[in-house]
């Protein structure tokens, strides 16, 4: 038999009734939430930064890094605000490869999908308690996404999965920002559609449920890069490609248009230091255009506690073990930067 059914996994109901959210946790993840919120209607001038590991791959170090985040985000909270990333699910170009923490809550052991779903759900629950962030995180897969539906403040569609229907009728039902990557193609039509189709409301299967959505009206491009037929990573983040976007908005006549710049993936060529660079780029070219100042709503920074990347079976506490990251050292003195440039 090609596949084997291993056994029940608890359903996100279950889950979510043994680790609930108590409420005082609720009430900080909503007050966060709407903070957000009024970053992308542009109620609120600051920008958003979502930052963190590529991926989340050890507890303790993520927690580590995020607890970082909170003098941080104190420093520049009248200009910047923070969103943690803790990626716990990795899409892989070929399917190999260490697939995130919802696989594999200890990288260097097999697979325990049960495991995992505790791990990530425990993860993303000492965020809040423990700093008052609620995080994003990637649906690379939308049955998934419930396990943490109550406690994500940011979700991101990757950029093989934006053309796919489930994604974006799932994203129509989400009440946090839902960013859309361009795909890897770069194909903007592409990400413009999904966007619009998250927009809208739907009637759909989900779960083995017939649901009906509202829409998504804080669904938003994120500008990665691309990669030609070449194979060669061409950005999409310089002045021309943000205006191009404004434009593609405008077309499609959308309310409150909104864009996050992906600041590693093929916009640097995953050259991590080229981050620094790119995101100080966007912030100039805020500076020179309205349409971009109102259009780009914030950056996207791959950062960790070491810098670069690592073998798994290495084991350097803090360094990341997919795409190589920015160091904390860089990384405070970037957003610190960032603050003075806003």
């Amino acid at each position: 038999m090609a596949m084997e059914f291993k056994r029940r996994l608890p359903i996100p109901m279950e889950i979510r009734e043994e680790m609930p959210l108590s409420a005082e946790l609720t009430a900080k993840k909503q007050a966060f939430d709407a903070e957000v919120a009024k970053v992308f209607t542009g109620e609120d001038a600051r920008k958003v930064l979502i930052i963190g590991p590529c991926s989340a791959d050890r507890e303790d170090s993520v927690m580590d890094y995020v607890c970082r985040l909170v003098p941080l985000q104190e420093k520049v909270k009248d200009k910047i605000l923070i969103v943690p990333r803790i990626y716990t699910n990795k899409p892989r170009t070929n399917g190999s490869g260490y697939k995130g923490m919802l696989h594999q809550p200890d990288p260097s052991k097999k697979p325990d999908m049960l495991e995992g779903i505790i791990a990530i759900r425990r993860l993303h629950t000492r965020a809040v308690q423990e700093t008052g962030f609620a995080c994003a995180d990637e649906m690379l897969y939308p049955e998934n996404y419930r396990y943490l539906s109550d406690i994500l403040g940011y979700v991101a569609v990757g950029a093989r999965s934006v053309e796919n229907q489930q994604h974006r009728l799932v994203a129509s039902g989400i009440d946090v920002p839902v960013g859309m990557k361009n795909p890897t193609g770069g194909d903007l039509s592409v990400m413009m559609n999904s966007i619009y189709a998250a927009m809208g409301d739907h009637t759909f299967l989900y779960r083995g449920w017939e649901v009906e959505t509202a829409g998504n009206p804080y669904a938003h491009a994120i500008m990665r890069g691309y990669v030609n037929e070449k194979g060669d990573s061409r950005p999409n983040y310089h002045y021309e490609d943000l205006i191009e976007l404004h434009e593609l908005y405008a077309q499609r006549g959308i309310k409150n248009p909104a864009c996050i710049v992906d600041c590693n993936h093929a916009n640097s060529g995953k050259q991590y230091l080229e981050q620094i660079r790119i995101a100080k780029e966007v912030l100039h070219s805020k500076r020179h255009s309205n349409d971009i100042d109102a259009l780009v709503k914030g950056l996207m920074v791959e950062s960790y506690i070491e810098d670069g990347n690592q073998k798994i079976t290495n084991g350097v506490y803090g360094k990341s073990i997919t795409d190589a990251c920015l160091g904390w050292e860089k990384t405070e003195r970037l957003v610190l930067e960032m603050a003075e440039l806003l």
